[in-house]
């Protein structure tokens, strides 16, 4: 049985104040975090206040981004190790946003994962295909791809503590939402892609959807039997429509 997972990334938003608030309201809501895994991904820079808030909870600490480099003179850049050291569980690899806005390829997600795989840090490999590329039919071939490059560079058995998340470009911070039916689709598309290498190692391996998950319509989205929980953008950054969606998993 595969435990469901919901992930709240809050990209570029927030400060000292509402990191703080918004984490308490988390922590307050023991039983929406019931038999699921609940990680929050603030910006780096809060990374710090955020571990001391959750500290004494079950939610875990999540990075938004990584280096593919151990140390050096790489300024700007942050590594596995450091983000190890302030207490993060996980970190996303290859979120739409760094492929389109900031030129990470297939190849540099890879060497992401190769750098974070074999740390304390497990990583949370995102996927997905853009409007043009589902209107041309390329959904299946452009997420077998993204994921491919990564288990040929690091091997599927990096993916017996990793987690995948599909999140369609389109359906980003549109309030699109693919169908349950198309995520399941997709999904099970990527565990078949996964089962080439590792039938086992496939069946365990959790899949998450991203792409404008909210309260509304959770439920019917961790019904899939391949959807294990979900990466919210925005409505993580509202303490209500988390913890229902929260709850949404902890009810699958």
């Amino acid at each position: 049985m595969r435990k469901p997972i919901v992930a709240g990334n809050w990209k570029m938003n927030g400060d000292k104040a509402f990191v703080s608030e918004i984490i308490s309201q988390f922590v307050a809501e023991k039983d929406a975090q019931s038999g699921i895994e609940v990680f929050i991904c603030p910006p780096a820079v809060y990374l710090a206040q955020a571990a001391e808030a959750v500290a004494d909870s079950a939610i875990a600490l999540g990075a938004q981004n990584v280096s593919q480099f151990v140390s050096g003179a790489y300024t700007g850049e942050v590594s596995v190790d450091m983000l190890s050291d302030l207490g993060c569980r996980y970190v996303l690899l290859g979120h739409s946003e760094r492929r389109a806005l900031f030129a990470e390829d297939d190849q540099a997600v890879a060497e992401k994962f190769v750098a974070v795989s074999g740390s304390p840090v497990i990583p949370v490999l995102c996927i997905g295909e853009t409007l043009e590329e589902r209107e041309a039919g390329k959904t299946l071939e452009v997420v077998s791809r993204q994921l491919k490059a990564v288990l040929d560079k690091a091997g599927v058995e990096s993916f017996l503590n990793a987690v995948v998340a599909y999140e369609p470009v389109w359906a980003i911070g549109t309030g699109k939402t693919a169908t349950p039916e198309q995520a399941q689709e997709v999904h099970a598309a990527v565990r078949a892609v996964v089962a080439e290498y590792s039938s086992e190692i496939a069946e365990g391996l959790r899949l998450l959807y991203g792409g404008s998950v909210n309260a509304a319509n959770a439920e019917e989205l961790f019904a899939q039997p391949d959807v294990d929980g979900g990466l919210v953008g925005g409505a993580s950054l509202k303490a209500n429509d988390f913890i229902a969606i929260c709850r949404a998993a902890a009810g699958a």
